[in-house]
């Protein structure tokens, strides 16, 4: 039987992974313990008390400066943040926060993590922008300059490219070490109140509020649910080898995101307010998973619309359980 360990065990994927193991997702892979670390794991037990038992540990521990680590037979490191507003605001200091809990852990890792399998969450930023022509982005794309990114991307972009190069020296150092390209993602622990799409639109049908697109140009996206996260996270991680193999995380399934409102829409019976197209740019960050469904055989278990629809039953059965 093994330990997971889930450096940044509090944000998205903390929690979403926690909440698999919590019914059973992660028995396949012999996992009967889960350390969830962050600055102040503590607070699972205020956001959801539900994920924890006795077989998950809080380690309350700042990845940036520790010393010391937990032993776990496989590691994800997940450590970053996801809200774009504190990288408008502040980015270099969270260019810096990402770069210094790599580069701290990578120092650790030698000493705690030798024999561990490693797996780094890496994201889709690190192609730069998406060719408007090319539908689908592999892990063998040259990625173009970041400076063509948007404020605050930019700079989640160069540090994320930079942790993915620290993270390959320790495959030369004889680690196994992996790392997952991620993209956009659905799930019940995704922040509603941030930059992600389909979390806002989750959070205005809820509130029987319209959902409203402000886009004028063409917007492509496409979403894994949380459980296909959880599976393929897991699945990249034990295939951890000295030549850390690098995979995309994501769905294929492509969508604009006027149809994505109109969609999440009709499930919560609201409006939707989608403006006409009037500019002829074309934004997209679709990957492409041949590599995962061909090397690891990976799949998607859940579409988008099942997505959607498993993402508001468990936010309501979650407020079910506060209010009763």
């Amino acid at each position: 039987m093994s330990t997971l360990l889930v450096i940044g065990g509090t944000g998205f994927f903390g929690k979403s992974i926690l909440d698999s193991f919590k019914r059973g997702g992660l028995e396949k892979w012999g996992i009967e313990r889960v350390i969830a670390m962050s600055r102040n794991a503590e607070s699972l037990l205020k956001e959801a008390p539900q994920l924890i038992s006795s077989k998950v540990e809080l380690y309350s521990a700042d990845i940036t400066t520790t010393t010391t680590l937990p032993f776990a037979d496989i590691v994800i490191h997940a450590a970053a943040s996801t809200d774009a507003a504190r990288y408008l605001s502040r980015p270099l200091e969270e260019q810096q926060n990402i770069q210094a809990g790599t580069y701290n852990y990578c120092s650790l890792a030698k000493k705690y993590h030798a024999k561990s399998k490693i797996l780094y969450v890496s994201s889709g930023a690190v192609y730069g922008r998406q060719p408007a022509n090319l539908t689908h982005i592999p892990e063998d794309y040259i990625a173009n300059d970041l400076s063509e990114l948007p404020d605050g991307k930019r700079d989640y972009a160069f540090a994320k490219r930079d942790a993915e190069e620290a993270v390959k020296s320790l495959g030369q150092e004889g680690l196994s070490v992996s790392i997952a390209r991620c993209f956009a993602f659905a799930g019940p622990w995704l922040p509603r109140n941030q930059h992600f799409a389909i979390g806002n639109f989750i959070e205005d049908g809820l509130h029987g509020r319209p959902i409203t697109v402000k886009a004028t140009n063409m917007v492509y996206r496409s979403y894994m649910y949380a459980d296909d996260l959880v599976e393929w996270l897991m699945t990249i991680a034990l295939h951890a080898n000295l030549a850390c193999p690098v995979y995309n995380v994501g769905s294929d399934e492509t969508i604009m995101i006027g149809d994505l409102a109109r969609l999440t829409a009709g499930e919560f019976g609201v409006n939707a307010s989608v403006p006409d197209i009037t500019e002829s740019s074309i934004d997209r960050y679709i990957p492409s998973i041949n590599k995962a469904r061909n090397a690891l055989g990976l799949t998607l278990q859940h579409d988008l619309i099942a997505g959607i629809r498993h993402t508001i039953h468990d936010i309501h059965a979650t407020k079910r359980r506060l209010d009763a």
